[in-house]
């Protein structure tokens, strides 16, 4: 068999302490969940030569790669937000697929909600103001404001309503309700969402996700070392990346999102439609980046997305296509670039392992592909992962 033809696996998968965790470093975190993953794996630690790693210390992932003891020969550091870690699984999946590595372990931790309560960090995110940023910065135009005016504009084009974008929220919620490692638990209406605080208009509390501590991690491993785990392998089909703009004002059209090219190629590449995915994993930082990812990945056509929400589309029970079937960010857990939480809750799932909230086909049997959909930025990148079990 030819090295570069090796099939790639996740075989491990874990998160660490989350939610609301006041006595650990993010090195901590980042530990919990690496040990985790491996203990879930069954593989030993020496088989890792591959070590990716984001948002943590000077030199990412040198630091966290010493603190856990680990001295890979591949590495990568690529941070472009929430899809940073759709992405790094994409170049560990073709590393390891080439040769490069056998077996890569991807990692994250955050106390971002620790730090705000013990004053370390105040609780606005400031991506600095230089580059093209100078141009925005000096008037006020803060992340969340990006993100709301991007729903504005898919609500003047495509009739969206305010109260579809709640329904996301609401039906996530719903799914948190079956998920007890998720922070938020106690059902929401969709009253409830379009009552609260307005934070950027359209956007109330609700709309907005939680802010929490947690990590998550991830083992990638070549074909040849799954017989030596102990879980059943959730294989990597095809993956996609793409990047659309830094500055709002290159941003060609407000209502579409980089998922629109990253779901193509991963939709390609792995061989499938999206009618044929059993459940999506979406990052879900405001309730408008679900419905328009769920449009640019192919679930409903341009425009369609509120329409398609409503009616418990998206919940585990019931659902047509369960979306962020552990809350999402919007509920389970958000302690910054989430991406990695969104793999480890598809693999979860293909594993039959997600107990309450575990989706079912229609026969019963457990789901065969699930599609993990990372954005970075304010829309400005996207990573898209398709998985699947034999």
């Amino acid at each position: 068999m030819s090295r570069r033809s090796r099939k790639v696996a996740v075989v491990g998968v874990a998160l660490s302490d989350c939610g609301r965790v006041d006595d650990a470093t993010a090195y901590t975190l980042h530990a919990q969940a690496a040990r985790r993953a491996l203990a879930d794996a069954g593989l030993d630690r020496a088989l890792v030569d591959g070590f990716a790693s984001a948002g943590l210390g000077t030199l990412a992932p040198v630091e966290v790669a010493e603190y856990l003891g680990l001295r890979p020969t591949w590495v990568d550091s690529t941070s472009v937000g929430g899809s940073t870690w759709e992405v790094m699984a994409a170049h560990a999946a073709d590393a390891i697929a080439a040769g490069h590595a056998g077996a890569v372990l991807l990692v994250y931790g955050s106390t971002a909600r620790a730090d705000i309560k013990a004053g370390r960090r105040t609780g606005d995110l400031s991506f600095g103001a230089r580059g093209p940023l100078q141009f925005e910065v000096p008037y006020g135009h803060t992340l969340i404001a990006k993100y709301a005016m991007a729903a504005r504009r898919h609500m003047i084009e495509h009739g969206t309503a305010i109260e579809q974008l709640a329904e996301v929220a609401v039906q996530a919620r719903a799914n948190a309700a079956l998920n007890p490692e998720a922070m938020f638990r106690d059902p929401i209406t969709v009253d409830d969402v379009l009552t609260g605080p307005v934070i950027a208009d359209p956007f109330t509390k609700l709309h907005c996700c939680l802010r929490s501590d947690g990590g998550a991690a991830v083992l990638l491993a070549a074909e040849e070392y799954v017989r030596d785990c102990r879980t059943t392998p959730v294989w990597i089909l095809g993956t996609g990346e793409h990047v659309s703009h830094a500055a709002m004002s290159e941003w060609s059209d407000f209502t579409v999102s980089p998922a629109a090219v990253s779901g193509r190629l991963a939709f390609d590449r792995a061989g499938v439609r999206p009618a044929e995915i059993d459940f999506a994993e979406i990052y879900d930082a405001f309730t408008y980046m679900t419905l328009v990812t769920l449009e640019d990945l192919g679930f409903c056509g341009k425009g369609e997305g509120g329409a398609f929400v409503e009616k418990g589309r998206l919940l585990v029970r019931g659902g047509d296509l369960p979306v962020n079937t552990d809350g999402g960010g919007l509920s389970a857990q958000h302690p910054g670039m989430r991406g990695l939480f969104l793999l480890v809750e598809a693999v979860r799932q293909l594993r039959g392992e997600a107990g309450e909230r575990q989706v079912r086909r229609r026969d019963g049997d457990v789901p065969r592909l699930a599609v993990a959909s990372g954005t970075g930025g304010w829309f400005c990148s996207s990573g898209t992962v398709v998985l699947g079990r034999n």
